[in-house]
């Protein structure tokens, strides 16, 4: 099996020289950005990065900038490194697309085990593409129809839907949710969900009525093939 990919952007240097030195010492191959900029050149003209690591405080680009550009071109996974707990900059980061989130100083054996979990996850999703009662959605692309018109979806609210698909008929609690979309071990407020899956049914029109409410649980998507 090739070894993964790693990009690593911090600005600080013996951080940055600790994390590599865990990262390597499980296998991975790293690439090492000292700015927001450094990280984008580094992204764009690397083509077999298999996950990002960014700072979010770095000189030049921040890293919810470089996560933005990403997003624009890739479904990379990205942890994100802060000195910020506040619940509303790590909603901001999960609504851009980030995968996890690692609040410093952190313990360099959890930030592997993560990267561990996060690429082995994604290694697993070998479903590109699924169709079901008139809502087609495509991985790869990152595309979302609903009868045969383009839906604009957030980040999050793309993987909200893919997981209510590859959990079709199945009555999933807040909490199941929580866990899934937003990360295992990110505890946010069940609202988050709600406003989530409100947007979501408003984008898909008719076909969000697929997005079915189990009163005092949670969701079950339940379209008609």
């Amino acid at each position: 099996m090739a070894t993964s990919r790693i990009l690593l952007a911090d600005d600080e240097m013996r951080l940055r020289k600790l994390v590599r030195d865990f990262l390597k010492r499980a296998d991975y191959d790293v690439i090492e950005a000292a700015d927001g900029n450094q990280a984008l050149d580094l992204f764009y003209s690397d083509n077999k990065i298999d996950l990002v690591i960014l700072d979010v405080m770095m000189p030049g680009l921040n890293g919810f900038e470089v996560l933005k550009a990403i997003r624009q071109e890739s479904d990379v996974p990205v942890i994100m490194l802060t000195a910020k707990s506040e619940e509303s900059d790590q909603l901001y980061g999960f609504d851009l697309g980030v995968d996890e989130y690692m609040t410093k100083p952190f313990s360099n054996k959890i930030l592997v085990a993560k990267v561990n979990a996060i690429l082995k996850r994604t290694a697993g999703n070998t479903e590109q593409s699924t169709e079901c009662g008139g809502i087609k959605i495509d991985k790869v692309a990152h595309q979302v129809y609903a009868g045969g018109k383009e839906v604009d979806l957030s980040y999050k609210e793309f993987e909200l839907l893919c997981y209510f698909a590859d959990n079709k008929g199945v009555a999933l609690s807040r909490e199941r949710i929580l866990n899934n979309v937003w990360n295992y071990d990110y505890y946010g407020d069940a609202r988050t969900i709600d406003t989530h899956v409100k947007k979501l049914r408003a984008k898909l029109g008719s076909y969000g009525d697929a997005i079915v409410t189990i009163r005092g649980m949670g969701y079950k998507f339940d379209p008609q093939v």
